[in-house]
């Protein structure tokens, strides 16, 4: 599971450093690469519980480098903030994936499919990236996302909507199950546990009492 933005060393573009009493040359981002540090310094500023909203001028600052700068590789702020929403889409959208193709694997065995077991691990596996990612979190459940462009909202929702259906799928493997009301139901318990977990300041973990939590909700 993708724990954050892929890591790489920061190399800010005004950095000298001095050597032998003679500067070094600067080093230069490899291509794409400066794009990777703004994203990642801009998922790192959102990790502090209860920050004021972030401006360029700080994110600039952060980076040791000038606004134009960061516009050399997003057109503006809401362009950041749409790199972060594709990385939790990206992520979360392949994991339910592999977790799907396992579980269609599992059925063509003996032991069978089971549509609360897929939808229980989806579940987990999302609560699970939120702790991992608390910056992250907050953008999904749209904390980071007030005063900013209303379409990045629009696709937080979106994804959420597409949760959702990915849970429904999963449960409809289940008799008994009423799939889209179970469905309906753990979607707005994940994005509860993520809105408790931003609002905490990050203590309250979202995977907090989890397995009890789910036997209740999945049966």
């Amino acid at each position: 599971m993708p724990d954050a933005l892929p890591l790489v060393d920061a190399a800010p573009d005004t950095a000298n450093s001095a050597a032998e009493g003679a500067p070094s040359p600067r080093k230069r981002p490899k291509p794409g690469e400066r794009r990777v540090q703004i994203l990642q310094t801009l998922a790192a500023m959102l990790e502090q519980p209860g920050g004021e909203r972030i401006t360029t001028s700080a994110l600039a600052a952060r980076l040791s480098v000038s606004e134009a700068a960061l516009y050399r590789h997003f057109a503006s702020k809401a362009q950041m903030f749409e790199g972060l929403i594709e990385f939790i889409e990206h992520s979360v959208f392949s994991l339910i994936n592999q977790i799907t193709e396992r579980e269609a694997a599992a059925a063509d065995s003996a032991t069978g499919s089971d549509g609360a077991r897929q939808a229980a691990k989806i579940i987990v596996m999302l609560l699970q990236f939120a702790e991992k990612n608390p910056g992250m979190a907050r953008v999904m459940v749209g904390d980071a996302l007030v005063f900013e462009n209303e379409r990045l909202q629009q696709r937080m929702n979106l994804f959420f909507d597409k949760v959702e259906s990915a849970l429904k799928q999963a449960l409809r493997a289940s008799p008994g199950q009423d799939a889209p009301v179970v469905a309906a139901v753990a979607a707005a318990f994940v994005a509860g546990r993520l809105q408790r977990y931003v609002r905490s300041g990050f203590k309250r973990l979202p995977t907090e009492h989890l397995d009890a939590s789910m036997a209740l909700m999945l049966g």
